[in-house]
This record gives C-alpha cells, structure tokens and sequence, in this order.
C-alpha cells in the first residue's frame, strides 16, 4: 500500500465527543470494568492499553451497545447512549471494529463492503472508489471471495467497511494482531492520516502499545478494569516506570 495522503472529504462529518462516566461492566461475579472514565475527541487517536484481561475489548463492547453496562454512563456528544440499542449506534455515528477481522468469508470483497452500507442506504459509487483508493491491494481483488486474502488485506477490508458506514467515531479493537510490523505500520499510517484530514474520533485498543503510542495522541492505561494512567502518548511512551509495570515493553 503506497504511502499516499489522504485528502480532506468535505462530504463527511467531523468526528463526535466519546464521554465515558465511572462505567462498571461486569460478567457474573467478574468485573471486567471497574469505574472506567475516558474522552475520545474528534481529530484524535485515543489509545486504551493494558495487558490481556485489562478490560479493553469489554470496553469497547459496553460503549458500541454489544454488552449492557452494570452502571455508568455513556455519552456521544451529550446524548446519552449508555442503553441505546446496539443497531441504532451506526446512525448515531459510530462503528465497531471487533477484534479478529470478522470478514463474511463467503462474500466477494465489494459484497462485504456493501455489508458496511447497510444501514446509509443507497451509497454512491464514487465512496466505494474512495475506500478503494485508500486500499489499493483490495481493488484487484474486489471480486474475490474474502477467505481469500491474507491477514492484512482482511484488517484493510473490515476497516474499509466500517469507513463505508461514515462514521463519526470509530472503535478499533486490536487491529495490528497477527499481522507482519510493516502490515501494522501501514494500517496505523493510514489511521493517522483520516484522523488529520476528516477530523474522525478513534477509540483504540491494542495490546501493541509501542505501535499504538507512535500515532495516538492519547494513551489511556488499563489494569484489571481500572485506568491506572491518562496522558500525552508521547509522555506515556517516555514513562519507563509505567512502560515496564503495564505495557510490556
């Protein structure tokens, strides 16, 4: 994927305000989130990271709809969409991207992106193109049934399908797992261009926080459901203390 810019589309929307109040989910007896409180802003990369059973991906489930908060509150600009119902985020603006590249393996590559317009109506051609352009390695295989693509081209794919929806914020869940450094390199690049040129809010998880902190603007820390640290990437990654104890790294 070449590295080009990504131009300005005045067709979109500006990024939304994620607003996360004291927020406790919980699985039984397991708490997975204990109090958790962040903000996404539009035009930046947020980062939530932490080891395996941080809570990451149960915060990114409660916030999308997917699991039903114990208590708290969930905001998208001021509305409160803590109960909302799960099909009515995309309206509102946001897309999930779950962890594991959930592709429809038996459809061609432009019928699962079409997956991701479902709820816009009619989308014109020239927004499948720009998906395209920003995915070159997809355009020839666009025909192709999508069991067919490697790791990588699959991470393009969801994430293309998501775009399609026109989010206002986007919810990335582990997007560099599995994949080759200069597979991962490519999609955080791409990341970090739409996020200057649209003004989109993103909510990412990854376990990759080395990778994660290079693009985001800011990091949010994990451990056992609770934030233990909030600030600047660039602080966060020069935190050796903190790097050791919680990022591994």
């Amino acid at each position: 994927m070449p590295d080009t810019a990504v131009a300005p589309d005045a067709t979109r929307t500006s990024g939304a305000t994620l607003e996360v109040r004291d927020l406790t989910t919980s699985y039984g007896p397991v708490r997975a989130l204990d109090g958790v409180s962040l903000t996404a802003a539009p035009g930046r990369i947020t980062a939530v990271l932490g080891a395996n059973g941080a809570g990451k991906t149960s915060l990114l489930r409660t916030v999308s709809g997917l699991v039903r908060a114990s208590s708290g509150t969930v905001l998208l600009d001021g509305a409160d969409v803590t109960r909302a119902a799960v099909e009515s985020m995309v309206g509102r603006g946001m897309a999930h991207v779950p962890e594991g590249r959930g592709v429809i393996a038996e459809l061609t590559v432009e019928e699962n992106l079409r997956v991701g317009a479902l709820f816009r109506g009619k989308v014109g051609r020239e927004e499948f193109d720009r998906v395209y352009d920003l995915f070159p390695r997809l355009v020839e295989r666009r025909d192709n049934p999508a069991h067919t693509l490697s790791g990588g081209e699959r991470q393009m794919l969801v994430i293309g399908r998501a775009l399609l929806a026109r989010p206002r914020i986007l919810l990335l869940d582990e997007p560099s797992l599995g994949l080759a450094p200069r597979i991962v390199a490519q999609i955080f690049g791409l990341l970090r261009q739409l996020v200057d040129a649209e003004g989109l809010s993103v909510l990412l998880v990854e376990q990759n926080a080395r990778s994660a902190l290079s693009v985001a603007d800011v990091g949010i820390v994990l451990n056992l459901g609770r934030v233990v640290a909030t600030d600047d990437a660039r602080t966060l990654m020069a935190d050796e203390d903190l790097r050791h104890a919680y990022l591994g790294f």
